[in-house]
């Protein structure tokens, strides 16, 4: 068990695996879009369901994948910017968890907190 990440470093191989940072943020961001684009579709999808809906949904479905595609652009740069040394840099840790903290609290909280903004629109308009 890896002291920094709280992971595990070994393969399903018996063979170890060296830390890199930009790996494992990708995968991170990987399992975000989809946990964020499932939530996206479901939270949509109950929207577009309720009576006297309007066409706030489907603007609240444009804005959300207009914000989620730079934000995601943004962490992958920073990230593969980083050279082999400064991708198993255990110093890095603190900036990793940070950036993985963000995307996640993004990938689940953008897309109900704008539907809800949304609902709540079309309830005062109707």
């Amino acid at each position: 068990m890896d002291k920094v990440t709280g992971q595990g470093a070994f393969t399903g191989r018996g063979t170890t695996r060296p830390l890199d940072w930009r790996r494992k943020m990708s995968d991170h961001i990987a399992y975000a879009l989809l946990v964020y684009t499932a939530l996206q579709i479901f939270v949509t999808i109950g929207a577009l369901k309720a009576p006297g809906t309007s066409l706030l949904p489907y603007l609240a479905l444009i804005i959300l994948v207009c914000a989620i595609i730079p934000a995601c652009r943004r962490f992958e740069r920073r990230w593969n910017r980083l050279d082999d040394i400064q991708a198993s840099d255990p110093a890095m840790a603190p900036h990793y968890r940070r950036d993985r903290l963000t995307l996640w609290v993004l990938a689940i909280c953008l897309p109900l907190a704008l539907t809800a903004v949304f609902k709540g629109l079309a309830l005062l308009f109707t």
